[in-house]
């Protein structure tokens, strides 16, 4: 009997106290109002990363479509030409069985980037209209342009 009650005894020391729970709940309260504010104001900025991210992945894939075929897509044949084998002229004649891109992404606004070739600003030209959805725009909504990423065509 007496190892039982110190067993209930040594059970009841190992939790929180309700003072301690309540001291946490409040640091992480003030953590919370600290650093969220600082996150929330940043999906914007978030998305447009991860759009030149995809720009950047997207001409990579289009540069060894180059390699393989000695032309970047055309306009017509677009961004599914890195997925699946074009049949509109000039049809690759060294196109990868398993193409060069799983699937075309869409930017993180969910819209399909724009891709024209060949470009005004080079060989291609590859955007996203970001938040606003329209070619051009300011503030969060200026696009984000294949020719103005850091070594990008």
């Amino acid at each position: 009997m007496k190892n039982a009650q110190n067993l209930s005894y040594r059970r009841g020391q190992a939790g929180f106290t309700l003072i301690e729970i309540m001291v946490v709940i409040v640091i992480l309260g003030i953590l919370a109002t600290l650093i969220i504010p600082r996150i929330m104001d940043r999906p914007d900025e978030a998305r447009r990363t991860k759009a030149a991210l995809d720009i950047q992945a997207i001409g990579q894939a289009l540069d060894l479509y180059r390699l393989d075929n000695s032309s970047y897509p055309t306009t017509e044949q677009g961004l599914d030409a890195l997925v699946k084998k074009p049949v509109a002229e000039p049809v690759p004649k060294q196109w990868r069985q398993n193409g060069y891109l799983a699937k075309v992404p869409k930017d993180p606004w969910d819209r399909p980037y724009v891709y024209m070739a060949p470009g005004v600003h080079g060989e291609y030209d590859l955007v996203s209209t970001g938040s606003d959805g329209e070619l051009g725009g300011s503030g969060s909504g200026v696009d984000i342009e294949s020719w103005n990423l850091n070594g990008a065509k």
